[in-house]
């Protein structure tokens, strides 16, 4: 599920796909996943639960969109809260920082955990105590605050998302270490799950009164600020049980664990990983993969970013629209494992080029979704069941797009990193392409309302000439004086055709230069042999 209040195109996640391999080591990809858990129950378990914790605020973050989109916010300002998404595109700017700066007396992981965790702790316990008043503030939301706010909370769940990370290789068995993925991903998602699917659902008065309750009630059974409230509670309790009754590995003990282990990475300073980095980013092959990943996505920005938003204004409810990620699941669960049988050999990005095209047709598709969708509401603002039964579908066929060219992007990133060097190879590699669909997205939401045209109509010339609908504001000037915003030039459609027009251009170019790159010998991506 996507990190933001759109279609579950890339989601759980901008993000949270993207980023789930982010630390596949040499250990994790060669360790055999054996059923020897003796011991290792309580470690599993509690890894999960600290993915789990860090899937909280992406998810409740991703729900903001549609509360602001219900409270006709511009997209303008939507453009800058999708700002609070980049923490985790962007951490490998500190990552070198927290594997590297630590207390031998506290653990080199708890040194970052635990004071992270309280911080996201005290964040939301601050945040509950504020949060309606920035959703309403003088009529309209404080844009500027809330940005800052989760911004602030989703920067310290990527913290704490390194120093888990960093801990899930060395609190497992060398023989179990390949687990730790499985409680990434799953953690993460179940998180994810409850912080978006979840609270949207029971915050929803309408949700709420058709399925759970027999009185109709004007709120739902959830609030943001009671739910903020919650969880920063178990954060404080979580972080005062893992401080006071987790023992962590000293550094001693991990490089015990790995004398005799040839080919696996070194311990590096900070300066040494920064200038890693700048060392790998000067492979002309890297300069040329980080354009492509940098620019792929444009095609696909206004789809992906602003359909969903474009759905709840268009009245399918906040609840119904995050509740059609459920029946995903187990697609999204099967179509990695069965892609990866077409992704398995020298040539892994011919998968890539072959489902840009079919994912950019479906800008057309989406735009068209979101055209008819008027249509099928009932006169009570409910919408028939085979509306949602064909959001469903369209949905499903666009993932088979979308894990299409993650599935062998990944495989890609694997087959060229330096083993050497590989959890920072990979990294970075994975910094970028998840920058790659942050900044296009952000750049999608904003365009939007440069490219509409509104009018309000209230009978009074002079300020309906005034008076464009630009942002809420206006907006409730407008609905205040009697009037009315019309959309005259939905900027939506003529974006979503300008997206399609440049990503069949980007292809026409980024096919030759990606067949390049597959093409190239293995030695032109060792970082030791171009130095």
């Amino acid at each position: 599920m996507r990190k933001r209040g759109e279609l579950p195109a890339e989601n759980g996640r901008s993000s949270l796909i993207e980023k789930g391999s982010n630390y596949q080591t040499k250990e994790m990809r060669e360790a055999p996943l054996i059923w020897s858990w003796k011991g290792e129950g309580k470690n599993i378990a509690l890894l999960f639960f600290l993915y789990l914790l860090q899937g909280i605020p992406l998810g409740l973050t991703a729900s903001i969109p549609l509360m602001l989109q219900n409270r006709h916010v511009s997209y303008k300002e939507q453009a800058e809260f999708s700002l609070v998404f980049w923490p985790f595109s962007l951490k490998l700017l500190w990552a070198p920082i927290v594997d590297s700066l630590y207390s031998s007396k506290i653990g080199r992981r708890k040194t970052w955990l635990v004071p992270v965790q309280y911080l996201i702790g005290i964040a939301m316990l601050f945040l509950s105590t504020r949060v309606d008043q920035y959703l309403d503030s003088e009529g309209s939301p404080n844009i500027q605050l809330l940005t800052v706010a989760f911004f602030t909370l989703n920067f310290l769940a990527a913290t704490q998302d390194i120093a888990v990370d960093g801990w899930a290789l060395t609190m497992l068995h060398r023989s179990n270490v390949g687990y730790a993925s499985t409680c990434n991903s799953v953690g993460q998602t179940a998180g994810y799950f409850l912080g978006y699917v979840v609270f949207v659902a029971f915050e929803s008065a309408d949700f709420c009164n058709k399925y759970l309750r027999s009185q109709p009630e004007p709120y739902g059974l959830l609030t943001l600020s009671g739910f903020l409230n919650f969880w920063g509670i178990i954060f404080f309790i979580t972080t005062t049980l893992v401080w006071f009754f987790k023992r962590e590995k000293t550094q001693a003990q991990e490089n015990n664990e790995r004398d005799g282990h040839d080919g696996d990475e070194q311990d590096l300073s900070i300066m040494e990983t920064y200038k890693l980095l700048l060392k790998i980013f000067k492979l002309p092959v890297i300069r040329w993969t980080v354009v492509v990943l940098l620019t792929c996505k444009i095609g696909f920005s206004a789809s992906d970013a602003v359909s969903g938003l474009k759905l709840v204004e268009m009245g399918v409810p906040k609840a119904q629209l995050a509740l059609l990620a459920v029946p995903l699941v187990p697609l999204q669960i099967v179509l990695p494992l069965f892609i990866s049988r077409y992704t398995a050999g020298p040539r892994p990005m011919q998968v890539f080029i072959n489902a840009i095209p079919y994912r950019l047709m479906f800008g057309f598709v989406y735009a068209g979704l979101v055209w008819i969708t008027p249509w099928f509401q009932s006169t009570d603002g409910q919408f028939p069941f085979y509306y949602y039964l064909i959001v469903v579908i369209i949905y499903a066929i666009h993932q088979v797009t979308v894990y299409s060219m993650f599935v062998a992007v990944m495989a890609f990133f694997a087959k060229v990193s330096d083993p050497q060097v590989g959890g920072t190879y990979m990294t970075l590699l994975n910094t970028v392409c998840n920058l790659g669909g942050n900044w296009p997205s952000t750049l999608a939401l904003w365009s939007v309302d440069a490219l509409t045209w509104k009018s309000c109509h209230s009978g009074n010339s002079i300020f309906d000439e005034t008076n464009k609908c630009r942002n809420s504001a206006e907006t409730l000037l407008c609905t205040e004086a009697g009037g009315k915003c019309v959309v005259d030039l939905d900027g939506f459609y003529v974006e979503s055709f300008i997206c399609i027009v440049f990503g069949f251009l980007w292809l026409r170019w980024g096919r030759r230069v990606i067949q390049q790159l597959q093409s190239k010998d293995e030695s032109a991506w060792k970082v030791r042999n171009n130095l």
